[in-house]
């Protein structure tokens, strides 16, 4: 198989804008054969992860993933929208009516990186310097739970879990050894449990920090008993040593 290395490597230094073959080709950064640098070179450009992170539970309108994003400009969300785009890891599609307006999705090669988001997850965590104080997003912490659950712990421990973070919704299924969470929606079924909070701390202080419930400020309704199983199935992994 000819690899055609003369043509790549002309191609990696053509210019033009972000979804051009400047954007597509593997070795416009680091001129490395590892899949693991090519990784970096598709979404390894500032804000790329967090982007993509706010579609991992659906699409987002424009305006959607820069609200939850505060310090990114509308001109670098742009430009980070249209190079995943170029490189297939983001779609755009129109919301049927009545909304009829347009959003943005990942492909499904991009919803791909969920377990590879995860294993960078519980691998940074492990860091002292990790700060769980720092702000973190609703689609972030619900992507969190699916990272940090500990399956061994499951059983045959089934429920439902309704997850609010401020404005947002989220229905969490647990069952077969298993936690799926999708944005609420009117057809879904009455929860076992309902976690109410202003924002995620009160979720990472009960959830990963093991805060009595009642100290955090995050409202529980349903059973106590069962709402402190659900609670004890999440565990952050050690931190490495210093």
């Amino acid at each position: 198989m000819k690899l055609q290395k003369e043509t790549s490597r002309t191609r990696s230094t053509t210019t033009g804008g972000p979804g051009d073959d400047k954007a597509r080709t593997h070795g416009r950064w680091y001129g490395d054969a590892c899949g693991a640098a090519f990784a970096m070179e598709l979404i390894g450009e500032r804000w790329s992860l967090p982007i993509i992170r706010e579609m991992m539970l659906g699409p987002r309108r424009f305006g959607e993933i820069r609200a939850e994003l505060p310090g990114l400009s509308a001109k670098t969300l742009t430009e980070r929208l249209e190079t995943l785009e170029g490189t297939g890891i983001v779609r755009r599609e129109m919301l049927p009516p009545p909304a009829s307006v347009q959003v943005y999705a990942l492909t499904e090669w991009g919803l791909a990186l969920e377990p590879v988001m995860q294993e960078l997850g519980r691998w940074a965590v492990r860091s002292t310097l990790h700060d769980p104080t720092l702000p973190i997003t609703p689609v972030s912490l619900m992507l969190s739970m699916r990272t940090m659950i500990v399956p061994e712990r499951i059983g045959d421990l089934a429920l439902t879990a309704r997850l609010e973070v401020g404005s947002a919704r989220f229905l969490a299924r647990l069952g077969e050894g298993e936690l799926a969470i999708h944005p609420a929606g009117d057809g879904d079924p009455a929860p076992d449990l309902v976690f109410r909070a202003e924002g995620g701390f009160p979720y990472l202080a009960t959830f990963y920090g093991k805060w009595p419930i009642a100290g955090t400020g995050l409202a529980v309704e349903g059973d106590a008993g069962l709402a402190q199983r659900f609670v004890d199935l999440f565990s952050l992994p050690p931190k490495c040593a210093s």
